[in-house]
């Protein structure tokens, strides 16, 4: 079969489908049967000379090439379903982006409610991460949210309609305890990555306040577990009051300590950035300005989300040619229907 198909240097995915050739003879043999049996029956009735004058049949010529043509249209599709291919001529793809889990920790504590960064620095934080996230399709995003302690929101996940609905809803009831514990943040983080290798990265988005949480010891656990961490700042280092908005009557107050004087929270960018460096990351000074996405997502999250053994991912196909074979069967039929459209009268046999 190979042999008579000319393709002794193609390989066949589904050789089995060769036997259906058998199966294609049937079929032209009993059409050519059924033929020659209606024009017999015909005989019987009519004249060779009424014939002629009554019926328009193809000539024999004709009934053969159209019989021909039907049985290499039939080939051909035999041929597809085999689904040629050549080895060693393969087509080299590159993937274009690697698929990395991203798990953001976005601090929640009340300090994130002063209102620097208009309106307030969660809610700029968040903004400027639904943006991230907007620019970073194909990777897995997963939602850490701390204050005094750290709960996983929403474990890794390719669904972003469910990322971006849970990072909307992430606000400062989201955890329990009071304070800010970006150490314990960091180790809910690196607990909430897959075992294995891949490219793994954790963004930080805090005002950088810490209230003893051992967070170098964190951050070099995170190295440990060939995890980086893209730090990003949010507030103001003068420090800016928080502002506390009563949910049933919208009334507004301070936020104060013990002897009543207000809580000033100001943006602890050193700590921030040695997280950062002590992980081979990276520290972004967001501040109260508004962040220019574009830039970060380029030069500091894609780069950390492409590891060496990564960074020119390729998979090689064998090249198809079974569609090649599905027009020329096409081909064949058409030829065919038009042979038998268009019959010319054919002499007394």
């Amino acid at each position: 079969m190979l042999e008579f198909l000319g393709f002794d240097r193609v390989t066949f995915v589904h050789e089995w489908f060769q036997h259906l050739s058998w199966l294609a003879i049937a079929v032209v043999a009993l059409l050519w049967l059924l033929e020659s049996r209606g024009r017999h029956v015909l005989g019987r009735f009519v004249s060779p000379l009424m014939q002629d004058r009554l019926a328009t049949r193809l000539s024999i010529e004709r009934r053969i090439v159209r019989l021909g043509l039907i049985f290499t249209a039939l080939i051909c599709g035999i041929v597809a379903l085999m689904r040629p291919q050549t080895p060693g001529a393969t087509e080299t793809l590159s993937t274009g982006r690697i698929s990395a889990d991203i798990m953001v920790v976005l601090d929640v504590s009340r300090s994130m409610l002063a209102d620097d960064a208009a309106p307030t620095r969660l809610d700029r934080a968040k903004a400027e991460v639904a943006e991230m996230a907007s620019r970073l399709r194909g990777h897995r995003l997963g939602l850490v949210a701390f204050a005094g302690r750290a709960a996983v929101l929403a474990p890794l996940t390719p669904d972003y309609s469910f990322f971006r609905m849970i990072l909307n809803g992430a606000n400062t009831n989201s955890v329990s305890r009071g304070g800010t514990q970006i150490g314990t943040a960091l180790r809910k983080a690196v607990a909430s990555f897959d075992p294995g290798p891949g490219a793994k990265l954790i963004l930080l988005i805090t005002d950088g306040e810490d209230h003893d949480s051992y967070a170098q010891e964190a951050a070099k656990e995170a190295l440990e577990a060939g995890i980086r961490v893209v730090a990003v700042g949010f507030g103001s280092e003068e420090g800016s009051k928080i502002t506390l908005v009563d949910p049933d009557t919208g009334a507004r107050s301070l936020l104060t300590d013990r002897n009543g004087t207000p809580v000033e929270s100001r943006l602890d960018g050193e700590l921030l950035r040695e997280i950062a460096l002590t992980t081979q990351g990276a520290y972004v000074p967001a501040g109260v300005a508004a962040l220019d996405i574009e830039p970060i997502v380029r030069q500091h999250i894609k780069p950390l989300v492409r590891s060496p053994d990564e960074a020119a991912p390729v998979r090689t196909i064998p090249r198809e040619h079974y569609s090649w074979f599905i027009l020329a069967a096409l081909i064949s039929l058409l030829f065919a229907v038009a042979i038998g459209a268009s019959p010319a009268r054919s002499e007394t046999l």
